[in-house]
């Protein structure tokens, strides 16, 4: 939520144990164990678990070639990642009981998280582009002209903040709107916008990522 999260526990004074820390972990253990069921199980004729999983990474390499082209696959364990822990976050949002206490909240909820994102984010997109040259990655600061050096730097700034506002912003009003109406009509309207939300949270997820791909290919263009 958008109010100050609840500290769980401290860990020596440096690290606070929120409700949306325990969530991610969680998320983090469920896409490893995923991960290592797919890696452990892997067969040349899959089953319907490892054809459901290639499917959906089949259609994410289609969905950032198709913003990206070629270069979309040396780029796609981090985009890929990014949509799935952020998909997962969203539709955990839509669990029982999660956001109800202080113990399990959808982490993209939380500002705190998507600017975490949103520096992950930043370090990436500078990381791209010196990746693909430090003469064009320090050019594109002073192109057309060199006075624009100021404003395309905090262009740069801007970019990874306003994703990660904007993700907050939709998670969080729309679990508000939820539950306000929840709270308004107990019966029926909750279960509407229920339904509404699971193509909301995957919309999130496919925006967040397609303004990073955008970026990323005018960092390496």
């Amino acid at each position: 939520m958008g109010e100050p999260s609840t500290v769980l526990l401290e860990l020596g004074g440096i690290l606070d144990i929120t409700g949306e820390v325990v969530a991610m972990w969680i998320i983090l253990a469920v896409i490893t164990v995923i991960c290592l069921i797919i890696r452990l199980t892997l067969k040349e004729r899959p089953g319907v678990f490892q054809n459901i999983i290639e499917t959906g990474v089949e259609a994410l390499d289609n969905f950032f070639a198709g913003l990206l082209g070629e270069k979309s696959r040396k780029y796609f364990t981090f985009l890929g990642s990014l949509f799935i822990f952020i998909i997962f976050s969203n539709y955990s949002g839509l669990l029982p009981g999660v956001g109800m206490t202080d113990w399990v909240k959808a982490p993209t909820a939380s500002l705190s998280v998507t600017a975490g994102l949103g520096v992950l984010t930043f370090i990436f997109l500078q990381g791209a582009g010196l990746g693909h040259g430090i003469k064009h990655y320090l050019k594109h600061f002073i192109s057309p002209i060199f006075i624009m050096l100021p404003l395309l730097v905090l262009d740069e700034i801007i970019k990874p903040a306003s994703l990660a506002l904007r993700l907050f912003g939709n998670v969080f009003g729309e679990e508000m709107v939820t539950h306000q109406l929840y709270e308004i009509f107990p019966i029926g309207v909750p279960v509407v916008m229920m339904v509404l939300s699971l193509l909301f949270c995957a919309l999130q997820a496919m925006v967040y990522t397609m303004l990073v791909s955008i970026y990323l290919d005018e960092a390496t263009e």
